[in-house]
């Protein structure tokens, strides 16, 4: 599970992603509940065209009764996205978005205590992770709050992420359910935002770790 990542300013998200942002945002490490970018198909055009919105990371789910949730949902598994209540609507609705990111943190246990690993692309260039967005109107209010929730994936059999999180003693090795973001390259961008469902489900999958540029944070 990822629960901290640094966003590239709004200048970098159009030189990479080619989209222009509505809003500004201010670049640092992005927290649970707080404001990012993300990028998602244009709501208000009939062309299949991508925008940048700014939002808080954590789906709030349309049939909440307040934006202050009890639980987490900054990230959704994505073997659970039809079953789970929180998630099944934006996924259904083909609701997908790019999260840009330079970086993610994960915790390491492997010494006993927690250190954090940082993640970046070992070409340099900033990640675009899966997640899912929703438009949340609080019905006293008139209130609309963008959100979205980042997608993970099982990596137990990922050499590097499975070493990642604290292991659960009460497990074997190989069935941790360790978990993994999942990067969409920017030629399958499209694919996942305008795809069909069966189209954005063959891209989830584990990225290659030559790909990753990844180690202790000093």
């Amino acid at each position: 599970m990822c629960n901290r990542y640094v966003a590239p300013d709004a200048a970098a998200v159009e030189r990479y992603w080619h989209v222009g942002a509505r809003q500004p945002w201010s670049v640092a490490e992005i927290f649970p509940r707080a404001q990012g970018p993300f990028i998602r198909a244009a709501r208000d055009d009939s062309e299949a065209k991508r925008e940048v919105v700014v939002g808080q990371w954590g789906l709030i789910p349309w049939f909440a009764k307040s934006a202050k949730l009890t639980y987490s949902t900054n990230n959704a598994r994505f073997e659970e996205l039809a079953q789970k209540a929180s998630y099944r609507d934006a996924w259904a609705k083909g609701r997908r978005c790019i999260i840009p990111a330079l970086s993610f943190d994960e915790p390491n246990w492997e010494t006993g205590r927690n250190g954090w690993w940082r993640f970046r692309r070992a070409d340099g260039q900033p990640w675009g992770l899966a997640g899912l967005w929703s438009t949340w109107t609080d019905k006293a209010t008139g209130e609309i709050v963008e959100c979205y929730t980042m997608l993970t994936i099982n990596a137990d059999a990922c050499p590097l992420m499975s070493r990642m999180h604290k292991p659960d003693p009460t497990l074997p090795a190989d069935r941790q359910d360790k978990r993994s973001v999942v990067p969409i390259e920017l030629c399958d961008v499209d694919q996942w935002i305008f795809g069909t469902q069966r189209d954005a489900v063959a891209l989830v999958r584990l990225a290659d770790v030559r790909g990753y540029d990844a180690g202790p944070m000093s």
